[in-house]
């Protein structure tokens, strides 16, 4: 299993950017699909959540900015749309699944480069 993130950028504040993520391979299942940042010198934190169910979550820096969602055609695909970026969303972003393959495991996609100038 892969996870392949896209869409990453250089951008003004106020502008907007859709990061994606799809996964492939051998999948049976998928379950909550995540994106994570990490910001030069922090910790990776967890942005949003998209549960199997349909819920979502969001970090309070970027509720009402940021929404994940998965493709409506292709289950194995999640995007994150940015908006009203800020310098400080700037960071790596990865995605995350939770995926069955032969047991639940969790896959991470290798990072895409966010950059928000002032």
């Amino acid at each position: 299993v892969q996870l392949q993130a896209s869409g990453g950028g250089l951008v003004q504040a106020g502008g907007s950017l859709r990061l994606s993520c799809a996964a492939s391979g051998s999948i049976f299942a998928i379950g909550a699909m995540r994106w994570y940042r990490q910001a030069p010198g922090k910790q990776r934190e967890l942005v949003a959540t998209l549960t199997s169910g349909g819920t979502t979550n969001y970090a309070d820096s970027v509720q009402g900015r940021f929404t994940i969602s998965r493709d409506n055609a292709k289950n194995t695909v999640v995007y994150l749309q940015m908006n009203s970026l800020k310098p400080e969303d700037t960071a790596a972003y990865y995605c995350n699944f939770r995926i069955l393959v032969m047991g639940w495991n969790d896959y991470w996609g290798q990072g895409t480069l966010v950059t928000v100038s002032s």
